[in-house]
């Protein structure tokens, strides 16, 4: 579904653009995604509305085959800086994250009621990690959700496809960068 109206008190969040993650081969290119999302921030801060950046420097405590930290690798001291196209600039909400989603665990939901948010409009990598599971938790903490759908990637077209396509949808609406910022006026 097409956004079809945005609330007074939307506040954008940006799911892990960071230095370690903007790198990686992507479905479509990081750089679009940043720069997509750098527009909606611009956007956003325009109008006085809260723009959440996350980040994030840690994994769940599960064991998975990806577990970078059990193999003994190390980031780049720099791998959770968000990109310098997006921010932090001044009033930025920075959301520091250990899991997927951007609300589990971190202070995400009182930083956006203390605010009257009601909605939220997402942008970020990976689509079908990150994006994903904080489209759902904004979803069950009662959130209006837009998703930005050219401001997002994947590193799996399959995964991002059904994101986009059949999970987007069900929580919420989805349009492009253009269409969002039109709503905002």
């Amino acid at each position: 579904m097409t956004a079809t109206t945005l609330d007074p008190k939307t506040a954008l969040i940006v799911v892990d653009l960071q230095k370690g993650i903007v790198g990686a081969p992507t479905v479509h290119p990081a750089g679009d995604v940043v720069a997509n999302a750098a527009t909606l921030a611009d956007a956003f801060r325009a109008k006085g509305l809260p723009v959440v950046l996350v980040r994030v420097t840690g994994g769940a405590p599960g064991r998975t085959e990806g577990d970078s930290a059990r193999s003994g690798q190390q980031p780049p001291a720099d791998w959770a800086d968000i990109v310098p196209e997006i921010g932090p600039r001044e009033g930025d909400i920075v959301v520091t994250k250990q899991q997927w989603g951007a609300f589990h665990g971190t202070d995400l939901d009182l930083q956006l009621r203390r605010r009257g948010v009601t909605q939220v409009v997402l942008t970020g990598i990976a689509t079908a990690i990150g994006v994903e599971s904080t489209a759902r938790a904004a979803h069950e903490h009662g959130y209006h959700v837009t998703v930005a759908t050219d401001a997002v990637t994947d590193l799996d077209a399959g995964t991002h496809r059904t994101s986009v396509e059949k999970i987007f949808p069900r929580l919420g609406e989805t349009d492009t960068t253009a269409a969002i910022v039109k709503l905002l006026g």
